[in-house]
This record gives C-alpha cells, structure tokens and sequence, in this order.
C-alpha cells in the first residue's frame, strides 16, 4: 500500500489541487475501514436474513426482526460516517484554500486576496 506524506497534493473533480496534512488522511482511510467493515458485515447480515426467510421457519422468521434492526442501525452508522467524512472533506479543502497566500486562486477559481474589506449596505 503506498503511503502519502504530510502536505500531499491532490486534484479536484475540476482540476483543483489541494493540499491536505497526513493526519487527515489517516482520518479518512480510518473512516473507510469502519464503512467497509460495516459494508461487509450488512452482506452477512442479508445473506442470514434471506437464508430464514427461506426456511419458513417460525424461529427463524423471528430471529430476522432482529436481524433487520440491526442491519438498518449498520445503514444508519455508515450514513453517518459518510456524513463525517464529507464535514471533514469540506473543512479540509477550505482551510487549504484558505491558507494560500495572497493573490493566488482558491480551489473555486476565484482570486484569493485577504486584503479585501467587506462593506454593509444599509
């Protein structure tokens, strides 16, 4: 497995590069192994679900309503963990585009100038 050092460059779905820290990484690869894991567990979950369903057998049938609960708290657990992992994506990519230095583009193409004053109108 290749391992990326701090201060990496990567590019956007638009050709954007962003430079993101190791720790950060980490995070993310972490993420992914728990979704992963939980993906692979929901398979068994199913095949075990299909496989009483088609036993008919009332003990077994019985067993799936918990089966099923458990399978839909996994959907919820990797939903939130995908939410996570966006929030830290977005925030990762800000702070690169925050930090370059002036007169640069910012990953949304737009001049970076920190020296602009904001006016109210009113």
């Amino acid at each position: 497995m290749e391992s990326r050092m701090e201060g990496d460059v990567y590019s956007g779905f638009g050709g954007e590069r962003y430079q993101m820290d190791g720790k950060v990484l980490q995070n993310f690869q972490k993420s992914f192994v728990q979704v992963q894991d939980i993906l692979d567990q929901n398979r068994l979950l199913i095949n075990e679900i299909n496989q009483n369903h088609e036993s008919k057998q009332a003990d077994h049938l019985g067993r799936n309503v918990g089966l099923i609960r458990e399978l839909n708290n996994n959907i919820r657990t990797v939903a939130s963990l995908y939410g996570d992992l966006s929030h830290s994506f977005a925030r990762s990519v800000d702070a690169s585009s925050e930090g370059e230095s002036t007169g640069t583009l910012k990953s949304d193409g737009k001049a970076n100038n920190n020296n602009q004053k904001r006016f109210r109108s009113g």
